[in-house]
């Protein structure tokens, strides 16, 4: 298993909590805020950059849940863990199907992994980690 980075950057009033393992890599971030996204920078956040107000709005956006936020002098706040009856699915443009909301995904033994928030199911093919997305249809160029 994959060692599960996150990390925290701050502007003094939000701080910015990116969690390596979720990305995707829609550059969602980096196409919307590129003075406080900058992958080649280090550190690669700086949200000094932008006012709380940009930051919470385009944290909204992030597909995968890799970036979130908390106020400053208030508590992280906690993914769900109570499954829902709300569950909603997109199908990305030439990407992924996200699905929002908690759902419980089995593999082929029976095992079972419960998801919560977001997740993103391949539908190219290529992933080398199905059933969930992992980038691979960006290098293959997948249309659909």
């Amino acid at each position: 298993m994959a060692k599960e980075i996150t990390k925290e950057y701050t502007n003094g009033e939000l701080t910015v909590v990116w969690k390596a393992h979720k990305c995707i890599h829609s550059e969602i971030c980096v196409k919307t805020l590129p003075k406080v996204y900058d992958p080649k920078a280090r550190p690669w956040i700086k949200p000094e950059n932008a006012s709380t107000k940009e930051l919470q709005n385009q944290i909204s956006k992030c597909p995968s849940g890799a970036l979130t936020y908390y106020m400053n002098g208030e508590k992280p706040m906690e993914e769900s863990t109570v499954p829902t009856a709300d569950c909603r699915v997109d199908v990305l443009e030439n990407g992924p199907l996200m699905v929002t909301g908690t759902i419980t995904v089995v593999d082929k033994d029976g095992n079972e992994t419960l998801k919560e928030n977001k997740s993103f199911l391949c539908r190219c093919g290529a992933s080398s980690n199905k059933p969930y997305c992992d980038g691979a249809h960006k290098k293959i160029e997948f249309k659909g």
